[in-house]
């Protein structure tokens, strides 16, 4: 999985789409260029479980920004309600030390300090359903989908995806060390873009495959 995610951003037209995927990066300060590269990847998921093997071209612009749009809802909704519920508890935890005094308001306070360290695996949990739920959305053209119980469990409990959505891990990984040496000099701060859109296309075309993976596993057992 790992050569074909990173091999796949360079088959087919590949300068064309990646000089527009980094210009689109060096313009993402107006928000809305993100948002077009966000649908166009979110495509890449629904070609990739289509089983296409080149990466979708851009076009249909307003499709594309429609998509982007959805697909930041669901990350803020997956992203954002765990993370504000999981502020309140400690708010209210540090909250009740700082009334309650004497050992006991900090023995409370140091429970808050404990149950912070809990935001880790919010945030791992996160990583690992938004880009089923995406997926879901990208195939199924419906914002429930990627909330739809029914059509996530059965992916996220399957070994299969497990195991693939931790593939773009490495990706990320030599992603930002490449960053980190190309944000040393001007010219290649402004390679920067260019290159973390190949690192995207790359991800998504894994978390894409995953997804594929875990559900054609599924769908043959169920056969047998």
């Amino acid at each position: 999985m790992l050569e074909d995610g990173l091999s796949y951003p360079v088959r087919g037209d590949w300068l064309g789409r990646t000089l527009i995927g980094g210009v689109l990066g060096l313009l993402s300060v107006f928000v809305i260029p993100t948002v077009v590269v966000l649908g166009y990847l979110v495509r890449v998921l629904e070609t990739t479980v289509e089983g296409a093997e080149e990466p979708p071209a851009f076009e249909d612009w307003g499709t594309l920004l429609v998509r982007g749009v959805v697909a930041s809802v669901i990350v803020i909704a997956y992203t954002l309600v765990p993370v504000l519920a999981y502020l309140v508890v400690l708010t209210v935890f540090f909250g009740a030390g700082g009334v309650i005094g004497g050992d006991v308001g900090a023995l409370v306070g140091v429970a808050g300090a404990l149950a912070a360290l809990g935001l880790i695996p919010v945030v791992l949990v996160v990583y690992y359903a938004v880009p089923a739920a995406l997926t879901a959305y990208a195939t199924q053209g419906s914002i429930g989908a990627a909330f739809d119980v029914s059509v996530l469990k059965p992916v996220l409990l399957r070994s299969e995806y497990l195991i693939a959505v931790l593939a773009p891990l490495v990706v990320a990984v030599l992603l930002w060390i490449v960053t980190a040496v190309l944000a040393v000099t001007i010219v290649g701060l402004l390679l920067v873009p260019f290159v973390q859109f190949y690192g995207q296309v790359a991800v998504f075309r894994m978390f894409g495959t995953a997804f594929a993976t875990a559900r054609g596993s599924l769908g043959a057992r169920r056969a047998v």
